[in-house]
């Protein structure tokens, strides 16, 4: 007979084992440890909502920053001219009308002399140096003004237009109460803004040239990341065998996905510019350099995306007579590329507001007119934010504020895009 036999045969071994007392639970000891345990989750709860409120309050300061500047930078200030057109030295035909002829003209001189004669004091402080361009346009519009009296709106200058919107120097404070005096003065949305390109006047730049290079830069992107990361992710998971090489793939994937995207940006040089000798600062190199950098971020989401799909679905069309071809590519693929398409939006997205890889590539040139396409010189909206918040003129600051408004609103769309994608086209289990 074994010990343990041995002892609980023992008519003595009930009397032997300890004795456990239920839990008295309103006794000062326990009623003080529940006290301790209901005060500790009190604070756990009250740090986490401070780490909430804490985060709210800055990214509440952020967004009224810089929507305090920004919606400023939607907006111009403009002075309203009643130009004497017979009277002026213009010496134009308005039925040979011409850029040629309009460049010859001297249209700056005259603006100069126009808003003398009609405000007074010293026009270079009221106008903007490019306020001729808005009479050159206006003539090109209709040449029959030139025969006529008319009153065109000009930009005023950087002084007054800040001093119109928000607090400016004195003087040009001084200037718009005259100006507002006069009648001559306006406030309104600038259409300029969302049509133009880059200039040295911040009165007249314009986010359009940045947001097409974007447009051109992304779909590029797209285009060369998404089949290479799909198939990529679809031979991976699907096809390759379990070796050591494909373990060295996956883990190559994964620490490429964490690579700071500056080595992207040093990689792109070396080969499409300093080997390939590709045009420099094209959409189509800041493409190629986005897709490397975006690339193992859609094969990491295809390979969970695929993973995803039930291996019943497998099993039920090779039961049917489906080739494993047509098992990967109509019941698989489809079923996975909700997850797909998320993973790929966010990567694009991320790849949409980097700079760092696109100023290594020289998409940081001074472009004033928008590319034609992707091998012309272009910047992106990133890049152009950065170039505007590096100038002098304080006009620049509300332009910068509104192009990353711009630059927002598009990461936003991106983004809804992709939860509207996942929430259509997800299936549950």
């Amino acid at each position: 007979m074994s010990l343990l036999s041995q002892a609980i045969s023992d008519p003595e071994y009930p009397m032997s084992r300890p004795t456990r007392l239920p839990t008295d639970w309103k006794s000062d000891v326990m009623r003080k440890r529940i006290a301790r345990r209901y005060a500790a989750e009190r604070r756990f709860r009250l740090l986490g909502m401070g780490a909430v409120l804490l985060s709210a309050a800055f990214l509440a300061f952020l967004l009224v920053t810089m929507m305090g500047n920004g919606l400023r930078g939607f907006t111009r200030t403009e002075i309203a001219l009643k130009v004497d057109f017979p009277a002026s030295p213009l010496l134009l035909d308005p039925a040979t009308i011409t850029d040629e002829a309009l460049s010859q003209a001297n249209l700056p001189m005259v603006t100069g002399a126009v808003a003398k004669k009609a405000l007074g004091g010293d026009a270079d402080v009221l106008l903007s140096p490019t306020a001729w361009i808005s009479i050159r346009d206006a003539i090109k519009a209709d040449p029959k003004i030139l025969g006529r009296t008319e009153t065109i709106r000009v930009p005023a200058s950087t002084a007054i237009d800040l001093a119109a919107k928000s607090k400016g120097s004195p003087e040009a404070e001084a200037e718009v109460a005259r100006l507002k005096q006069l009648g001559v003065l306006s406030t309104g949305f600038n259409w300029n803004f969302l049509t133009a390109s880059d200039g040295t006047d911040p009165t007249q730049v314009g986010i359009w040239g940045a947001f097409k290079g974007s447009l051109l830069t992304m779909l590029v992107t797209l285009v060369l990341s998404f089949p290479v990361g799909v198939a990529t992710a679809l031979y991976l998971e699907e096809y390759a065998p379990k070796a050591w090489w494909t373990d060295i793939i996956e883990v190559s994937i994964n620490n490429l996905a964490a690579v700071p995207s500056i080595i992207f940006g040093l990689l792109g040089l070396s080969i499409f510019l300093n080997f390939l000798h590709l045009p420099r600062s094209a959409a189509l190199i800041g493409g190629m350099t986005l897709a490397l950098m975006t690339m193992p971020v859609i094969v990491i989401a295809g390979r969970n995306a695929i993973k995803s799909v039930p291996p019943s679905i497998r099993d039920a069309a090779l039961g049917i007579g489906a080739s494993p071809v047509q098992v990967v590519f109509q019941h698989v693929l489809p079923l996975a590329l909700p997850g797909i398409l998320t993973g790929t939006i966010i990567g694009m997205a991320r790849a949409l507001g980097e700079t760092a890889p696109l100023l290594m590539i020289g998409m940081r040139a001074f472009i004033a007119t928008p590319p034609g396409g992707i091998t012309d010189p272009a910047t992106v909206l990133p890049v152009q934010i950065f170039l505007w918040s590096d100038e002098v003129s304080k006009g620049f600051v509300e332009k910068t504020s509104a192009a990353i408004i711009v630059l927002l609103i598009f990461l936003l769309a991106m983004n809804g895009l992709a939860i509207y994608l996942r929430n259509k086209f997800e299936t549950r289990w």
